[in-house]
């Protein structure tokens, strides 16, 4: 292995990228004999033969080397229009590009144009070769050899890497957008699936043109894709028990999974980040991994938007379908949201999440159907709809709904969080007409709501104090 920069970019050649390269030059020894360099040694002895062959090869292995370079540098610049520190490594037939050494995923529009600057600068390096090859055809063979090979390697290397096939670039952009527009798990399962078809495809067409290699490597790609779909088809549980992970980084994650369990959200993002981080056996399924832990430190954060990020970026791993229902609530997606939470339901019977879709609907404007679901409890229903909401800053609309829950279910909480976001909202007389609800509910915690940030708004408002007074003289007595 050797290392050098260009810029800021630090770049590590793999010895296996340089015998890859080497093996394709072997491989097209036989279809190149009336071209350069054997050609200039046409006659000569066994000797002058080998040499040609040996310059062919390295030859070719620089071209190899320049294109790949090139198109993983189109990844690193993206990045770095960003304001990302990426690291390029070369390895096998190509290369993989680290875009970014801070904590946290990548938001997926930006992976959709970093992911797409590696084919394109490719293409621009085909189209460029194309042109110099034309204006300069003829003046040195060995200059024509250079030109048309970058040409056609790079412009076929372009298409071929926009194929929707992992680990392709276009398989990452498919999988990337199939999962934004479908979610999580179908999006996944229909990319693969599409994978899988253009896999066979390409198997056929490789079996019918005698390309051994286009053959194997595609096949390999194909047998992936059909576990992948088949893992996903046959549920969460066994998806999970082919991502199985060891080693280091594997251990940082399960101790991740520990601090989220335990409630220390910056543990747990600090961990997960840390992994993300990581250069040396960073996989994709540790990445997917680290993404899913961080989707859900979000969610516990109420951060509706960064949990979808990453998310979107979890590959071969089940989202729960609550997690993206949730995501899409705190974002104000609510007509997206009602399908999730209701799969959710569906599927677990849980009476959370049954409680999370009601009010999901009742936040849609769809109170009737909300309050028919069966075993369906009132209050628990208005209250997910009001936190929400609350957690969104749409402080009135939560306020509404409060006051909405109170017709069904009159109770000293439920006025005291409308309240509270009447509060929020600025809006102290319906605060204060709250307030005196909850206390004729039996609310008598003054304490508490002369300490409670939410009420924050009303200190110092007349009408606020003395309710306080009212609620210690209360106490006293």
């Amino acid at each position: 292995m050797f290392r050098f920069r260009l810029g800021s970019i630090p770049i590590e050649v793999h010895p296996s990228h340089l015998l890859v390269s080497a093996m394709i030059a072997w491989t097209s020894i036989a279809g190149a004999q009336g071209g350069w360099p054997f050609r200039q040694v046409e006659g000569a002895p066994a000797l002058g033969h080998a040499s040609a062959m040996v310059v062919y090869i390295l030859s070719w292995m620089l071209i190899v080397f320049v294109s790949v370079l090139i198109h993983e540098l189109g990844h690193a610049l993206a990045s770095r229009l960003f304001g990302y520190r990426p690291s390029i490594a070369l390895v096998w037939m190509g290369g993989h590009t680290l875009p970014n050494d801070q904590p946290g995923p990548l938001p997926w529009k930006r992976n959709l144009l970093i992911t797409a600057a590696g084919p394109f600068f490719g293409l621009m390096l085909g189209v460029a070769s194309g042109v110099g090859y034309l204006l300069l055809k003829g003046r040195s063979p060995a200059l024509d050899f250079f030109l048309f090979t970058f040409m056609v390697a790079n412009l076929f290397w372009a298409v071929l890497n926009m194929l929707p096939v992992l680990p392709l670039d276009g398989g990452h952009i498919t999988a990337t957008l199939a999962t934004r527009m479908f979610g999580p798990r179908r999006g996944f399962v229909l990319a693969q699936g599409l994978a899988l078809l253009v896999c066979v495809a390409a198997v056929v067409f490789g079996l019918k043109t005698g390309s051994m290699l286009f053959t194997i490597i595609f096949g390999m790609y194909g047998v992936r894709a059909f576990r992948v779909v088949a893992e996903a088809m046959r549920g969460g549980d066994k998806a999970r028990e082919a991502t199985k992970l060891q080693g280091p980084l594997a251990d940082k994650l399960r101790e991740a999974k520990a601090a989220l369990d335990a409630g220390r959200l910056d543990d747990a993002r600090r961990l997960s980040a840390q992994v993300l981080e990581t250069e040396e056996g960073l996989t994709q399924a540790l990445a997917s991994h680290a993404h899913h832990l961080l989707g859900w430190v979000a969610l516990k954060e109420g951060q509706g938007r960064p949990a979808l990020d990453h998310f979107s970026q979890v590959q071969g791993l089940p989202v729960e379908p609550h997690a993206v229902a949730a995501a899409f609530s705190l974002v104000g997606d609510d007509a997206r949201a009602v399908e999730w939470w209701k799969q959710a339901w569906q599927v677990s019977s849980d009476r959370t999440v049954l409680h999370e879709y009601a009010g999901t609907l009742i936040r849609l404007g769809r109170e009737p159907e909300a309050l028919k679901l069966p075993g369906l409890d009132p209050a628990a229903a208005y209250t997910c709809a009001e936190r929400v909401l609350f957690i969104r800053g749409a402080y009135s609309e939560a306020a509404a709904v409060g006051e909405a829950a109170l017709r069904h279910t009159p109770s000293p909480t439920i006025a005291y969080d409308a309240a509270c976001a009447f509060a929020r909202a600025r809006n102290a007389p319906d605060a204060m007409r709250m307030l005196r609800r909850a206390t004729e509910l039996g609310f008598s915690d003054g304490a508490y709501a002369a300490s409670d940030a939410d009420l924050a708004p009303l200190h110092g408002n007349a009408d606020f104090e003395a309710w306080l007074t009212e609620l210690r003289h209360s106490a006293v007595s």
